[in-house]
């Protein structure tokens, strides 16, 4: 690994760490805020996934989520979207495919498949690399926005013995059933789609009992709603462990995530206490 800054915020650390992923072929940027807590020992600690055209930048700079993680003893790990520079054709052509926009998938097409595997970076290589910071590996909670609330509800449900609870702001709750996801699926995994369920919420929670507590917020001015997101198909399935929170007047930005990070935060702390 290697530090490529370090600031005090909210009385913890925020640092940007670049390292060489085995998984993605490629170097990968990623964010660590420490809380002042990690100075005494090993803390817990959320994921937080972005979305679309996002780096490991975006939440750090304009969520406000560190002064929520010192406050509950927290660390905060951001991730990026996906590989970067991998030399694959076509892979800037287009804001919601390739760079930007990794899906949070193993790719299995051959065009894809030797860089963009962000779901076994996100579920195997980025813990391993983390057990250098003073962060309880037995107490972790996964969150995120957009495409990165579809990574984190299908990393989290897959992996239930991993994450204790599970987050989401704004999520594309069935990438099956939208443009953006039938786009990316069709690309990482190829046309058939019998492995497309495996990473589509809404096909998780139908065959998945008690699933981990969940939040969902979701506002109800974004202009992606109804064509991208379709949170109502979560909603209908009226799961127990599950709130879903509509928003009225907020909309996808980050002045939305934001407004109710705090709220996100303090419900991961609860379940990692």
């Amino acid at each position: 690994m290697k530090e490529i800054s370090s600031v005090k915020v909210a009385d913890g650390t925020q640092l940007v760490i670049e390292h060489e992923s085995a998984c993605c072929n490629c170097t990968m940027t990623l964010g660590v805020f420490l809380p002042p807590q990690a100075k005494k020992g090993p803390v817990p600690v959320i994921y937080y996934l972005s979305g679309l055209t996002c780096t490991h930048e975006n939440v750090v700079t304009k969520a406000g989520a560190q002064r929520y993680a010192t406050e509950h003893g927290v660390a905060l790990i951001t991730p990026d979207t996906s590989p970067r520079g991998a030399g694959i054709e076509g892979e800037d052509d287009n804001w919601h495919l390739g760079t930007g926009a990794g899906f949070y998938v193993d790719a299995t097409t051959d065009k894809w498949s030797s860089h963009y595997q962000m779901y076994t970076y996100i579920t195997q290589e980025l813990p391993d690399l983390i057990n250098a910071f003073p962060i309880d590996p037995s107490r972790c909670s996964i969150m995120g926005h957009s495409m990165g609330g579809h990574g984190a509800l299908v990393i989290g449900l897959r992996n239930p013995d991993q994450y204790r609870s599970i987050s989401a702001f704004s999520p594309i709750s069935s990438p099956i059933q939208c443009p953006w996801g039938q786009d990316a699926l069709s690309e990482y995994l190829g046309p058939d789609q019998t492995s497309w369920p495996a990473y589509d919420a809404t096909e998780l929670l139908k065959i998945t009992s008690n699933p981990q507590p969940i939040l969902i917020d979701q506002g109800e001015a974004d202009n992606f709603l109804e064509e991208q997101l379709k949170p109502q198909l979560i909603q209908d399935l009226a799961i127990p462990t599950l709130e879903l929170n509509l928003r009225p007047d907020y909309d996808h930005s980050y002045y939305f995530i934001s407004s109710f990070i705090g709220a996100h935060i303090s419900f991961h702390a609860k379940h990692l206490a």
